[in-house]
């Protein structure tokens, strides 16, 4: 059965928001696209594993899932152009590194009258302005030219017989950059019949761009401009010079549209796009509600500098949890511990009460309960004591050397623990040497041994070792 949520939090009104967001400027990119053909296939795939899942069909939606993983990489190898494509234009830094300079209306006035010119004498013609977003990997196989927008150099990129005749010619930066380019054409299959392979290359480029795209149909003698994945016939170069000077040239005055008129145009197709992310949210976090014991190990810190713990029981606890969605991983995957801090504690024993902030809980999952509810501490006083170092001698010492004795260096140490354990200890013991293997002259390291489990020695180096003379000091 579906568990719905019995309460929504901020942080999921935001998710949905999101996510409705991102799959609409998909939509928008990709809909008059192949692309979105196969998106919406993918999309009725995936509603049909979800479904299969919530039936129990277990071998049809493994398959579904192998599958997916194969869908996604041939996906990614078919559609890469529109990909790249999406991508930057979700880039918010390109418009830093990117000085575009302005198109004339001069120009365009050049411009009209050259594409009406070549309209009348029956030439056809495709000419691409670039926007703001890049075009390198959907014009290929053109020739650079760089040159200025003259009439005279349009009428001869465009003549018949000409080398650069076929293709298109790519206005950038108030220049004509590129000739015969190939144009990726649309699969729109609306597209009128009569329409030739220069109006659907058209279309094609402005389904996946920002482009402006104007089009000469050598069969009907007609100008049109293909924007936005749609085709405007256009009646004289004064309409050309005004589509265009309004399309391409940069905008000086922010025009007066109200965030109402943002949110409610389009309504149908954003409305569609939020219903399905509901679905696929109420799909994801159908979990809530199963309730999970886990036992986890308790730790500590922020112990006084003044105290040792000595004792605390229970080293571990058990919680329940609750997850929130299907995506979190379960919780004997995950490395969750009560983290208590006892820079409050004093001298003695006490009783410490969990609380759910001393768990490291992952996000989306709640807490139910604690077993048990509190842990007991015994702490003391930290103490420090100088002792001395004796060394541990196994056997007698060799021939010759019966007015010698083992000395340690340094003679003493510092111990530190607590007051109890402190208080027990005479000396600090060194690792056992055997005494019939010292030689007069000769110097050894040997480590010293913890008197008790929680005593420790404030040195980390080994002692020094050796025969002296009698009751002498070396």
């Amino acid at each position: 059965m579906l568990h719905v949520p019995s309460f929504i939090r901020i942080q999921d009104v935001a998710d949905i928001l999101i996510m409705t967001f991102l799959l609409y400027q998909l939509y928008s990119w990709f809909r008059k696209t192949r692309a979105m053909q196969v998106l919406l296939g993918l999309g009725v795939v995936t509603l049909i594993y979800f479904a299969t899942r919530f039936l129990g069909l277990y071998m049809t939606s493994w398959i579904l899932q192998e599958l997916g993983t194969v869908l996604i990489v041939l996906i990614i190898v078919v559609f890469q152009a529109e990909i790249r494509q999406a991508l930057y234009r979700f880039s918010l830094l390109r418009h830093l590194f990117e000085t575009q300079k302005e198109t004339q209306q001069s120009q365009f006035q050049e411009v009209a009258e050259s594409l009406f010119g070549m309209a009348a004498k029956r030439t056809g013609a495709i000419l691409v302005f670039q926007r703001s977003e890049s075009l390198a990997d959907l014009m290929l196989n053109g020739v650079r030219l760089d040159c200025e927008i003259t009439p005279q150099i349009l009428e001869a990129i465009f003549a018949d017989g000409t080398p650069l005749h076929d293709g298109a010619a790519l206005i950038r930066d108030g220049r004509i950059a590129v000739a015969s380019c190939h144009l990726p054409l649309s699969a729109n299959p609306d597209i009128p019949q009569f329409m030739g392979t220069r109006h659907r290359a058209a279309l094609g480029l402005s389904e996946r761009t920002d482009a402006v795209v104007a089009v000469v149909s050598e069969e009907r003698g007609e100008v049109s401009l293909a924007v936005g994945g749609e085709l405007r016939n256009v009646a004289s170069p004064e309409e050309l010079v005004a589509f265009l000077d309004k399309l391409i040239s940069p905008v000086r005055e922010k025009t007066g549209i109200s965030l109402s008129q943002h949110v409610f145009s389009n309504l149908l197709p954003k409305a569609a796009i939020l219903l399905i992310v509901i679905t696929f949210w109420a799909l994801i976090t159908s979990r809530q509600g199963l309730i999970t014991t886990v036992t986890v190990p308790v730790r500590m810190h922020g112990i006084p500098d003044s105290l040792v713990l000595v004792r605390s029981a229970p080293e571990e606890v058990d919680i329940q949890l609750k997850s929130f969605s299907s995506l979190t991983p379960l919780p004997s995957k995950l490395d969750i511990a009560a983290d208590i801090d006892l820079s409050g504690t004093r001298e003695g024993q006490t009783s410490v009460r969990l609380k759910h902030s001393d768990f490291n809980l992952p996000s989306g999952m709640t807490m139910n309960g604690i077993n048990p509810t509190s842990i007991k501490i015994v702490t003391e006083r930290k103490e420090q004591k100088t002792v001395p170092v004796r060394v541990a001698l196994r056997g007698r010492l060799g021939r010759g050397l019966a007015g010698y004795r083992v000395a340690a260096e340094p003679a003493t140490v510092v111990v530190e623990g607590p007051a109890t354990q402190i208080a027990r200890i005479d000396e600090v013991t060194t690792e056992e040497v055997d005494a019939g293997r010292l030689i007069k002259g000769k110097e050894y390291r040997k480590n010293l041994l913890p008197p008790l489990k929680m005593v420790s020695i404030l040195t980390d180096e080994a002692v020094s070792i050796r025969l002296v003379v009698g009751r002498k000091e070396p």
